[in-house]
C-alpha cells in the first residue's frame, strides 16, 4: 500500500524570456487521486483573479510608498499567485477529472500537464456492474486500483448476441439492465478518479464479436462468405455504426451525462484486436478504419479514438521482421495509425502466446525489440502517443514463475518510463488483467490480484509512483 500523495514537478516559465524562473516540487494531497495531475491553470487564474485584485486594492490603500514598490514587484505578485494556486489545489476546488484528456506535442495532456498512464484491463466491469450480487467487485476494483496508483481502465462496451448477459441481443435492441451496468461503471470511475477506454466490438467470438454481426447480416438476406465481411459488407457496417451511435449517445441513468459528453471516458476503441486473415494486404482494414473513425468523430469530436491494434506491421520487409515469426494478420501499425481521425496508437504484447515453445530469454529479447520498435515508430513516424494496451504472462505456461512474469512487466514498464522521462511517445501501459479476490471463475492465467501480495503487484505500484513524478506542469507568466 502506498500513500495517496501526488508529487508533480512544475516549472514557472516566462515565454518572453524563454527561461525558467523557478523549478520545484509541490504536493497535492487527495486520497482518491493518487496520480491525478493538477488542475487547469487558466481555470485557476479566472477563479483567483478576484482574490488577487482584492489583495492588491487593500495593499495600495494601506501600504506606504516604499512598501508598495516592494510589494508590487513582479516576483512578489508571482509568488502570491502561486500561493493562492497551491491553496486552492490543496482543497480541490477544481478537479482535473472535469477535463478531457487531449494530445499535444505527441503526448497525452490533462489539465495542462503531461498525463502518463499506468492502468489495467477489466473486460468484466459492465457485466458485473449490472448484477446486484457482483457489482461490489467493480467498486472494490476501483478502490484497489487507486490505492496502487492506477489511472486508466480499458473495458468492454459490447456484448453481442443471445443470453442474459448480452448488451445488444439483436441489431439495435439493447438489454437496459446491462446498459445500466455500464452506467454504473462509468459513474464509479468518475467517483474514484479513474479514466476509461471503451472498446466497441470484438474481433474474436467472445461476447459475440464480428461473427455475430455477420450472422445478423445473413439474417437480413446478405450473402456473406467470411466473418471478415464484417469489414466489407455495407449492411453489416451499418449495424456496427448503429451500435457506435447507441453507445456514444447513451444518457447515463446515474449521472445524467451523455457518454459523448463525459470526460470520465478517455477514449473510444473501434475494435479489440482487428484481424483479416482473408486479406493480408491490409486494404480491407485500412478502409474500414478510415470509414468508422470518420463516422465516430462525426458524433463525438471531444474524445480520443484508437483502433485497438495489436501492433503487427504490414508487408514492408523491414517492419514485417519485427512481427512475431514475421506473421501478417491484415493490419499495419504504421498505415492504420496514420488515419487522420485516429489519435493514438496501441500495442498488445504476449510473447508467451506468440512464441510458445521458445525460451523465456528468447521471448524477452523479442519483447524488448517489439516494444522499442513501436515507441520509435510512434515518435518518429506517427508522431502520436503509443499505449501498450495489453501485456502479461500466463500462469498456465509450463514452468511459470512470478519472477518470469515480473520480467515481462519490467520490460514494458522500463521502456515506458525511459521514454516518458525523455519526452518520448510511450504514454503508458495497461496490463491484462485486473481481478479482485474471490473471482476464480474469471481467472485466465494472466490475472494479477493485489490481495495475493506477490512481487508483480509491487512492480505495478512502483511504476505508478515513477510515472507520477515525471509529470511536468508549466505555469505561463
Amino acid at each position: 500500500m502506498v500513500t495517496a500523495a501526488t508529487h508533480t514537478n512544475f516549472c514557472i516559465r516566462n515565454d518572453n524570456w524563454s527561461t525558467f524562473l523557478h523549478c520545484g516540487e509541490t504536493k497535492k494531497l487527495d486520497s482518491t487521486r493518487f496520480a491525478s495531475p493538477l488542475i487547469r491553470t487558466e481555470k485557476y487564474l479566472i477563479l483567483l483573479l478576484p482574490q488577487l485584485c482584492s489583495i492588491i486594492f487593500w495593499s495600495r490603500t494601506l501600504l506606504n510608498k516604499t512598501m508598495k514598490k516592494q510589494f508590487f514587484s513582479p516576483i512578489f505578485i508571482l509568488l502570491l499567485l502561486l500561493l493562492l494556486i497551491h491553496e486552492h489545489g490543496k482543497h480541490g476546488q477544481i478537479l482535473a477529472q472535469d477535463d478531457y484528456i487531449k494530445i499535444a506535442g505527441g503526448q497525452f495532456i490533462l489539465g495542462g500537464s503531461s498525463f502518463y498512464i499506468n492502468g489495467f484491463n477489466a473486460y468484466w466491469f459492465m457485466i458485473f456492474g449490472s448484477d446486484p450480487s457482483r457489482k461490489d467487485k467493480v467498486s472494490t476494483a476501483f478502490k484497489e486500483a487507486i490505492d496502487h496508483g492506477l489511472t486508466v481502465a480499458r473495458i468492454w462496451a459490447f456484448s453481442d448476441g443471445g443470453g442474459t448477459e448480452a448488451l445488444q441481443y439483436s441489431p439495435g435492441s439493447y438489454n437496459e439492465n446491462i446498459f445500466q451496468g455500464l452506467d454504473f461503471v462509468i459513474s464509479e470511475a468518475k467517483k474514484y478518479g479513474v479514466r476509461l477506454i471503451l472498446s466497441l466490438v470484438n474481433n474474436h467470438n467472445d461476447f459475440g464479436g464480428k461473427k455475430q454481426y455477420v450472422e445478423w447480416g445473413r439474417s437480413k438476406g446478405q450473402s456473406l462468405a467470411s466473418d471478415d465481411d464484417f469489414f466489407r459488407n455495407e449492411v453489416v457496417k451499418g449495424l456496427y455504426k448503429n451500435h457506435i451511435k447507441a453507445v456514444l449517445t447513451r444518457k447515463n441513468t446515474i449521472s445524467g451525462v451523455i457518454y459523448k459528453d463525459d470526460p470520465t471516458i478517455m477514449a473510444w476503441e473501434l475494435m479489440n484486436e482487428p484481424r483479416t486473415p482473408t486479406d493480408l494486404s491490409g486494404k480491407t482494414i485500412q478502409d474500414w478504419i478510415s470509414e468508422m473513425a470518420s463516422y465516430l468523430k462525426s458524433i463525438d469530436s471531444k474524445h480520443l479514438l484508437e483502433v485497438g491494434l495489436e501492433g503487427f506491421y504490414g508487408s514492408d520487409p523491414k517492419k514485417r521482421s519485427i512481427n512475431p515469426n514475421s506473421q501478417l494478420i491484415g493490419t499495419d501499425f504504421i498505415a492504420n495509425n496514420q488515419v487522420a481521425d485516429i489519435d493514438f496508437a496501441t500495442v498488445h504484447s504476449y510473447p508467451d502466446a506468440w512464441l510458445s515453445g521458445q525460451s523465456d530469454a528468447a521471448q524477452l529479447t523479442f519483447l524488448k525489440n517489439w516494444v522499442n520498435a513501436h515507441i520509435q515508430d510512434a515518435q518518429n513516424i506517427l508522431r502520436k502517443p503509443v499505449l501498450f494496451a495489453e501485456f502479461g504472462k500466463s500462469t498456465k505456461d509450463p514452468g511459470f514463475s512470478v519472477s518470469q512474469r515480473d520480467a515481462v512487466f519490467d520490460v514494458v514498464y522500463s521502456a515506458v518510463f525511459s521514454s516518458a522521462v525523455s519526452g518520448g511517445a510511450a504514454a503508458g501501459g495497461l496490463y491484462w488483467q485486473f481481478l479482485t479476490e474471490g473471482m476464480d471463475s474469471n481467472r485466465d492465467g494472466y490475472e494479477v490480484i493485489f490481495s495475493e501480495g506477490d512481487s508483480t503487484a509491487n512492480l505495478i505500484t512502483q511504476q505508478s509512483q515513477k510515472l507520477s513524478k515525471t509529470r511536468k506542469l508549466y505555469y505561463k507568466v
